[in-house]
């Protein structure tokens, strides 16, 4: 059974800092392309970035270049995503995706606020 878990969200003020964690099971981690996404209330799902299996190759939404970091520990069929200088914008629910081809496996999303 494929689970991608969440977690690390929580509130936390403008200008602050997160690590979300996103762990695998039950699929071959290590050939999956990672991301997270994010989804505010009221607005469409959001891809914020992403790294791919090998070399590990990211990209990342042009709002959180500079800010955000994504990273993978395939020996932990774990993702990261080290979130710093937080705004209120980056509020939502943050979503682990995997994906091959044309497969794709999500998980429950984990809730991030910034807010003073």
């Amino acid at each position: 059974q494929v689970q991608l878990v969440e977690s690390g969200g929580g509130l936390v003020q403008p200008g602050g800092s997160l690590r979300l964690s996103c762990v695998g099971s039950g699929f071959t981690f290590n050939i999956y392309g990672m991301s997270w996404y994010r989804q505010a209330p009221g607005k469409e799902r959001e891809l914020v970035a992403r790294i791919f299996g090998t070399p590990n190759s990211t990209n990342y939404a042009d709002s959180v270049k500079g800010r955000f970091a994504i990273s993978r520990d395939n020996t932990k069929n774990t993702i990261y995503l080290q979130m710093n200088s937080l705004k209120p914008e980056d509020t939502g629910t943050y979503y682990c995706n995997a994906n091959r081809l044309f497969t794709n496996f999500w998980g429950k999303g984990t809730l991030v606020t910034v807010s003073s």
